[in-house]
């Protein structure tokens, strides 16, 4: 069932492409947006202007962007000293988990977004995650979803109360192409989305694992991808 124009949702909106396609989802679903972006002195941190762009053409209710200093912790390509690595294959992406996989980051996330719903009244959360099209990160599987779910049920005051905070992910198993063509659907704006993990300044590489997942959704679906490549 579809929710009504006043009822608060919260959307983790990193600026990338699966999150905007998600916020655009809810608010297709009829839902008050409350976006939440996470600063995380993340390497690629023009997605965060880039989320505050995605979040004025969707018109949301609110854009709440919280700083989390993750690079004092280290252990990924995306927040310490160590090279994203470039020209991947599909194979190498399900071998292990890649060096840009950030310790705990959709942990973290996941429970700043419950700590926000719990504070604007909102029974959902809008996750991007996604299983088919991905660089083999733990922390976007279901098992791991629903594990955060029983969680912020047990550790919440709202879990207290009997009440749930549900964590809906809409393009769980979804292709990239798939997720392309329901946001063309939903007038994403695509051109404002940032993908890339190493970018230079602000133009994608082209070469690390998510601009490579991206072209080829892109390709698969038929339409000219908008944003520019430092190489294609």
């Amino acid at each position: 069932m579809n929710g009504q124009v006043s009822t608060p949702v919260v959307v983790l909106a990193s600026g990338g492409l699966d999150s905007t396609v998600t916020a655009a989802v809810a608010k297709r679903d009829g839902y008050a947006l409350h976006l939440l972006t996470i600063a995380y002195q993340q390497r690629h941190a023009v997605e965060v202007e880039q989320a505050r762009r995605v979040a004025a053409a969707l018109g949301v209710h609110q854009h709440l962007v919280i700083e989390v200093d993750l690079r004092r912790i280290g252990g990924s390509a995306l927040t310490a000293d160590i090279s994203v690595p470039k020209h991947r294959t599909e194979s190498d992406w399900s071998r292990e988990v890649p060096v840009t996989y950030v310790p705990g980051r959709n942990l973290i996330f996941l429970s700043l977004a419950a700590a926000h719903a719990e504070a604007v009244g909102a029974s959902i959360i809008y996750f991007g995650a996604n299983v088919v099209d991905y660089s083999g990160y733990p922390d976007c599987r279901p098992e791991f979803i629903r594990a955060v779910e029983a969680a912020v049920q047990a550790g919440t005051k709202v879990g207290m109360e009997g009440k749930s905070i549900e964590i809906r992910s809409p393009l769980l198993r979804m292709t990239k192409a798939e997720i392309i063509r329901l946001g063309l659907t939903l007038n994403v704006p695509f051109h404002l989305t940032h993908s890339c993990y190493d970018p230079i300044e602000s133009i994608a590489c082209g070469q690390c694992d998510s601009c490579l997942i991206r072209k080829r959704g892109f390709a698969e679906a038929g339409v000219v991808d908008p944003v520019q490549y430092a190489v294609w």
